[in-house]
């Protein structure tokens, strides 16, 4: 059973001000590097998980860093191409199969560990979207809604989106009938009507609902 991470900014610091920057709050405290890292994926019926991490370095590009879940697909490109451009990062993903395997929490939160292991510099704080954090060294804090607080974590999950919405837009082109670089796996109508009329392709996950009724009723 994965643990939920307890560790809180707020009891790390006592009291963390509003329009304090945690991540020049560590890194005054000698918590440096620091580390944002969020995922995207884990909602689709196909495709892998990918995750990011970033290398907090205070720069435009990172103060101007929103929920990626907030932007357009061109706005999160114009991010994505400024974020990559000004700082360090890494992805690291988790293939269908290994979803399958794991279960999709687990899947995350590997992709998570590759993420933060492909970084140059080993970070000493980790600052992580969500309520669950991967096992990894260093301070490692989960933050809810962290995607929309922490500019770090805001930024790799622009990283997160970008990079797997081009793994979608690729597979589109292998599985054009399924509208993938319309939906990125994501179980629309469109999707569900696809599935229905030619049933799952090899990057569906067969565990989750919505795709794993088609192998259960050729059985």
């Amino acid at each position: 059973m994965t643990k939920r991470c307890e560790s809180s900014l707020e009891r790390f610091f006592g009291f963390v001000p509003a329009d304090e920057s945690i991540e020049i709050l560590l890194t005054d405290a000698g918590q440096e590097p620091v580390c944002g890292v969020d995922e995207a994926g884990r909602g689709p019926l196909a495709g892998p998980v990918v995750a990011a991490a970033l290398v907090f370095r205070d720069c435009e590009a990172l103060r101007q860093a929103r929920d990626s879940k907030t932007l357009t697909r061109r706005q999160r490109e114009e991010h994505y191409r400024r974020i990559t451009d000004s700082l360090a990062f890494s992805i690291g993903l988790c293939t269908v199969e290994e979803i399958d395997c794991l279960n999709i929490l687990q899947a995350s939160l590997t992709a998570m560990e590759r993420a933060i292991n492909g970084l140059s510099v080993p970070p000493k704080s980790i600052l992580v979207d969500g309520i669950h954090a991967p096992k990894t060294p260093g301070n490692i804090f989960a933050i809810p809604h962290g995607d929309a607080r922490i500019a770090a974590i805001s930024a790799a999950s622009i990283i997160a989106k970008v990079h797997r919405d081009r793994v979608l837009i690729a597979y589109d082109k292998a599985y054009p009938e399924y509208g993938f670089a319309r939906h990125m796996g994501y179980p629309t109508l469109e999707h569900r009507a696809a599935l229905k009329k030619f049933g799952p392709c090899p990057i569906h996950r067969r565990t989750f609902k919505g795709v794993r009724e088609f192998f259960h009723a050729s059985i």
